[in-house]
């Protein structure tokens, strides 16, 4: 064990079973980090934008009306990047790491984020409006399909980039499980999670690999792929159930 390993090690009380649980995992980090806040304000700062980004205070009820048209996609974006945030806090509660990784791997996941929130909404817009026939949400203004290639291409960049930081995190308080005196049960769910954010971070892959190779009038299907994930990401909890050990 290596001097920083050490440290990690020391920070930990020496009886781990004292520690409160969830979903059977000792919460090695319950008193929130430096780290922790910044990376909540980070998310803050970003649902935040979507909202000033939209449209300023509506002064009538025009405009009150046509600020609603929105509605659905700045929920649909929170939703997302509700996901993505829960996946960094259950990493922040379980492991606690503050080291140099952890904190560099944070802070990629922090720019990507407030670079991301633009193609998120966008995108997310756009969908809206062509399934509501223009009614709800807002038309890209797309003028060439190499400018619908790269948007999609951009979204897909984005979201596959938070997916895999979230999972380096993962794998990095893999590298540390023997300081972090994981049992085997923490072993387990450690090793879950970072099949479970391949998941979004292959899914991501393959929209971006459509984005850039299809054929113009199929291009949009590089955005219907992410539904993929309704199906997999149950199929993949539905067969991590199946082989999880007891507490």
């Amino acid at each position: 064990m290596n001097e920083r390993h050490e440290e990690i090690a020391s920070a930990l009380p020496q009886n781990l079973d004292s520690l409160p649980r969830l979903d059977g995992f000792r919460l090695r980090g319950m008193e929130m980090t430096r780290l922790e806040t910044f990376i909540d304000a980070a998310f803050a700062f970003a649902v935040t934008m979507m909202v000033i980004a939209a449209q300023q205070v509506p002064d009538d009820i025009d405009a009150l009306l046509a600020a609603f048209k929105h509605v659905p996609a700045f929920l649909a974006s929170v939703l997302v990047l509700g996901i993505f945030w829960r996946g960094h806090w259950k990493w922040s509660r379980r492991y606690g790491l503050e080291d140099g990784v952890s904190i560099f791997i944070s802070w990629a996941l922090l720019a990507t984020i407030l670079i991301y929130i633009y193609p998120l909404k966008a995108i997310f817009s756009s969908m809206f409006y062509l399934l509501s026939d223009g009614r709800l949400g807002q038309a890209l203004g797309l003028r060439t399909g190499l400018q619908e290639r790269s948007i999609f291409a951009i979204f897909a960049l984005g979201f596959t980039a938070i997916a895999v930081e979230i999972l380096l995190l993962h794998l990095r308080a893999w590298q540390l499980r023997e300081p972090l005196r994981l049992n085997p049960r923490e072993r387990f769910l450690t090793r879950a999670d970072l099949a479970g954010w391949s998941v979004p971070a292959g899914v991501g892959m393959v929209a971006l690999v459509l984005a850039l190779t299809l054929p113009e009038r199929f291009v949009s299907w590089s955005g219907w792929i992410y539904f993929s994930m309704t199906i997999l990401v149950p199929a993949h909890k539905w067969f991590l159930g199946r082989r999880e050990p007891d507490a």
